[in-house]
């Protein structure tokens, strides 16, 4: 689609130059926008009035911009938002969990934005509101809560909320019987934290002024933070952190990790006071995870080669490496993504040719059986279940035709009990929709899955509109499960596709490492695959595609668009993570050091700058027919900083010869998963496909 879609547009912002060059490795670059990259983006992330007075100009510029460039679309958006809202069941509850005396679930209220905690009786009774997240978020332009973690003798509760975006969050203990916090909190904290067995005290991770987990602290229940006891630091930034308790509450697990290298540390809560023990130190491109199953651990490990895991055990009395025993043995092309241990059985869930499936074994005899379902593509999550002493586990399945189901499954018996299946209060046909599974051919020959969804019924002859999503990195694989959203333009003739591109999981593991570092631009070119097979096949045709990612896939979109503008009618890229080469020299912000095992690091290594120099789609920008674009930011975003997508946004602007407008969308009280809310965050989808339908011509 050419711009005239957007012919009224007046002039868009202009944005002003303040060249800066950097030079590495003798490699000189001049960045015209690095001025708004606020010198003070800490402080900006706890207060946004302190942002510097002329980059707040400029966002509101844009602001401004997309509205006049969008406001032919405020029926649409308003018609997709109910549409999408009337899909929701709004007194929605989830089915409890039962857990020693109680049952604990959560539940929306009609209207409401936010969850309600609550418990009831192990079978069944009156529901109690333990937290009512409706009346916490009173008053305040962003807030999420962290969830609502209990302790052992059910008598507290820990939660945490952030009212920025930027995920620094404040913790508060709640007296569950009487339903008032205690007056205990714990500020800059990471959002969870992990009881000791008497619930008088907790462990939780501080993070630090460059948003970095960095320290777990053991906090004593009414006593001031600052009192706190330093129970781990630490020191190489590279590293993420989380804490942890065991579902026997025998440890505290701390987990080390970063891309591709973990190392546990555990704290016999026998002796809270004790060092924390190391299970096995950290060594590159070993990976491991770990949970308790009485006198052993139960241990996820790629160790040895297992490249795609295995599962191995080890005595909780001596867990390290060299007691480690295979359990589970490593199977090339089988994935094993995640493990449970309950007295009598072991779990897992597997993915074997990029479908999932769960995986039991008899602890005493061996034996094992698997849960799987026979549609071509298909989502599958395992929940497990909150006691040890259990014979019952619980998973829920979909499929991009089929909603939600939530099914208790016992694992000596094999019978398996449907719980609840999402309700669509405005109706919905799985009949109505057809689900396939295709394969693009890549530029090596690699068949990339793509995953589609459309209306019975729409002609593919290359004239329907497509939506095409990708994400692509970190190992994250995008399921293949329902989503009320998109039907909005699946009824509306799109042909909605999930590329599962390399660099994440799909298809094992390998199929992870051929999209990262030296070879992340396979991950563009499967998604530029995906796209020719889909018009090949007469599913839609090159100016028929809008393309979306968001993060690490708004990088994605950001490539796409260098390497081949014309095949794409337009482009949402949400919170991008595009200026990938400077944000990667840049080891002062939050994610950089950790991320370099997944994309180089160029600080140290000239050959690693020239890999990411090669597709960072902001080093990238040059004088091409580029199509219309969205960007889409958030201001006290510490994932992927606002500054981000704006230098990104005006650099397009000066170079597109195509004509096509650029806009750029901060959310000035949002972070990086925008709007908090539900219905809130339903509004900002509405927008993204108002943009999708005006690309095409159908607003």
């Amino acid at each position: 689609m050419s711009s005239h879609v957007f012919d009224t547009l007046p002039a868009a912002p202009a944005v002003e130059r303040r060249p800066v060059s950097d030079t590495r490795h003798g490699i000189t670059r001049t960045d015209d926008y690095a001025w708004l990259r606020a010198d003070n983006w800490q402080a900006v992330f706890h207060d946004t009035s302190l942002l510097d007075p002329a980059i707040r100009s400029m966002l509101e510029a844009e602001n401004a911009y997309v509205d006049a460039a969008m406001a032919g679309t405020a029926a649409l958006r308003e018609t997709l938002f109910e549409e999408m809202k009337g899909r929701i069941k709004q007194d929605d509850s989830s089915v409890p969990v039962k857990d020693g005396p109680y049952a604990y679930g959560s539940l929306f209220v009609t209207g409401g934005e936010q969850p309600h905690y609550f418990r009831e009786a192990r079978d069944g009774g009156e529901r109690v509101v333990l937290l009512n997240g409706d009346d916490e978020a009173k008053d305040k332009d962003y807030f999420r809560l962290a969830g609502l973690s209990r302790s052992p003798d059910h008598r507290f509760g820990l939660w945490g909320y952030d009212d920025k975006g930027s995920e620094y969050f404040t913790l508060k203990l709640r007296d569950l019987e009487t339903g008032k916090d205690t007056g205990d909190i714990v500020e800059n904290t990471g959002g969870g934290g992990a009881f000791a067995p008497d619930g008088k005290s907790y462990f939780y991770t501080l993070q630090d002024e460059n948003h970095r987990p960095s320290k777990v602290f053991h906090h004593m229940v009414g006593t001031p933070q600052s009192s706190d006891r330093l129970v781990y630091e630490e020191t190489d930034p590279g590293f993420f952190m989380g804490v942890g308790g065991s579902m026997l509450d025998d440890f505290i697990f701390i987990d080390i990790h970063d891309h591709e290298t973990s190392e546990y540390r555990i704290l016999s809560t026998k002796d809270l006071t004790a060092e924390p023990l190391v299970v096995a130190e950290r060594e590159d491109g070993v990976e491991y995870s770990m949970t308790e199953g009485g006198d052993v651990f139960f241990i996820l490990t790629n160790a040895d080669d297992a490249k795609d895991f295995k599962i191995v055990s080890a005595p909780v009395t001596a867990p390290g490496r060299a007691n480690w025993t295979d359990v589970v043995a490593h199977e090339p092309g089988r994935l094993i993504l995640s493990h449970m241990a309950y007295a009598r059985h072991l779990v897992w869930l597997e993915r074997r040719d990029g479908l999932p499936r769960i995986v039991i074994r008899d602890r005493l005899s061996g034996e094992e059986h698997a849960i799987a379902f026979d549609e071509q593509a298909y989502s599958l999550g395992l929940s497990g279940a909150a006691e040890y002493d259990t014979d019952v586990i619980r998973f829920s399945y979909s499929s991009m035709t089929t909603p939600s189901q939530l099914y208790d499954y016992n694992m000596a018996t094999r019978e398996r009990v449907l719980l609840k299946t999402q309700e669509v209060p405005s109706g919905h046909n799985p009949d109505d929709y057809v689900t396939e599974r295709v394969f693009a051919t890549a530029h090596d020959g690699e068949l990339v899955p793509v995953s589609l969804l459309y209306r019975k019924g729409t002609a593919l002859n290359g004239s329907a509109p497509c939506l095409l999503y990708g994400y692509g990195a970190y190992g994250i694989t995008i399921p293949a499960g329902f989503s009320t959203s998109c039907l909005s333009l699946v009824d509306r003739g799109f042909v909605y596709a999930i590329a599962h591109i390399r660099g994440g999981k799909d298809k094992g593991f390998a199929w992870y490492e051929n999209g990262k570092m030296a070879n992340k631009a396979n991950t563009f070119r499967d998604f530029i695959a995906a796209a020719d097979h889909l018009v090949a096949k007469g599913y839609t045709s090159h100016d028929r595609i809008v393309a979306e990612g968001g993060s690490a896939g708004g990088m994605l979109m950001g490539a796409v668009a260098n390497m081949a503008p014309e095949k794409f009618a337009g482009l949402i890229a949400a919170v991008p993570f595009v200026d990938v080469l400077n944000t990667m020299l840049d080891d002062t912000l939050p994610l950089t050091p950790p991320e370099w095992p997944e994309w180089g690091n160029p600080i140290e290594s000239v050959e690693e700058y020239g890999w990411i120099a090669a597709y960072s789609p902001y080093d990238n920008v040059a004088a091409k027919p580029y199509p219309p674009i969205l960007a889409l930011a958030g201001l006290t975003d510490p994932r992927v900083t606002y500054w981000e997508p704006a230098k990104w946004a005006a650099k397009l602007r000066a170079h597109s010869t195509s004509g096509n407008p650029v806009l750029l969308k901060t959310n000035m009280a949002a972070g990086h998963g925008g709007k908090s809310g539900r219905f809130q965050r339903l509004e900002e989808v509405a927008f993204e496909y108002a943009y999708a339908l005006k690309v095409v011509g159908k607003a």
